[in-house]
């Protein structure tokens, strides 16, 4: 159960972020405490969903790019929905845990309208990395001191990171949060999404082993 007394303080580190509001958010997943922040210095609200005791070291933790596409819509062409869920059971099943969810990050940093344009340009043969090339902008434009930050506010030192995202790792570390472990997130590739998969692999080093057992797609 979550104690909803205010346990997790603020540290004195210098922050980006300000804390603005802690409620009890209860899912269909378990009942979290829901910490939503400021992001000062880019305007974006940022949410983290607490649940258990985090503070110190060791906590299971999830940095989740925003994708209002596969997170709310159930698109097919990426795993970030499936990804999002087992999260947040992998968190409850722990008993201790929390996922940062990262406002600002659609299309990997490009925002929802340049998403949807990069993936008509990959519905005409590129790869995800080529369409957003192709648009003029980064392959991927992601910055995680936010997570870090909310990190260090709720009193988390080190984690254990739910990510196949090397990216991420080297980020929190960046930011003075150990990682303890990477520990991988596969969601079950569709025939949909094979070739997305694979290019996350080959061309942004994602840790995806289980596509090697992935049909080829028709």
């Amino acid at each position: 159960m979550i104690d909803m007394d205010d346990a997790y303080h603020k540290s004195d580190r210098s922050s980006d972020v300000e804390r603005v509001a802690s409620v009890r958010l209860s899912t269909e997943h378990g009942d979290f405490l829901a910490v939503g922040y400021l992001d000062r210095a880019r305007g974006d609200e940022q949410i983290a969903l607490i649940y258990g005791d985090v503070e110190g070291s060791g906590a299971l933790t999830r940095l989740h790019s925003e994708y209002l596409t596969g997170d709310t819509l159930g698109s097919k062409h990426c795993e970030c929905g499936d990804q999002l869920s087992a999260a947040l059971r992998a968190i409850v099943s722990e008993g201790r845990g929390v996922l940062v969810y990262l406002r600002g990050h659609e299309g990997r940093g490009i925002g929802l309208l340049a998403k949807l344009q990069a993936m008509q340009l990959q519905a005409e043969g590129l790869d995800t990395v080529e369409a957003n090339l192709a648009l003029g902008l980064p392959a991927d434009s992601r910055d995680y001191k936010v997570a870090a930050d909310i990190l260090h506010d709720i009193g988390v030192r080190s984690v254990r990171l739910l990510s196949n995202n090397p990216r991420k790792r080297a980020a929190l570390l960046q930011h003075g949060i150990e990682v303890t472990e990477q520990v991988s997130l596969l969601a079950s590739p569709r025939e949909e999404n094979i070739f997305y998969l694979r290019t996350k692999r080959e061309r942004l080093g994602h840790h995806l082993p289980h596509l090697d057992r992935a049909p080829e797609p028709s």
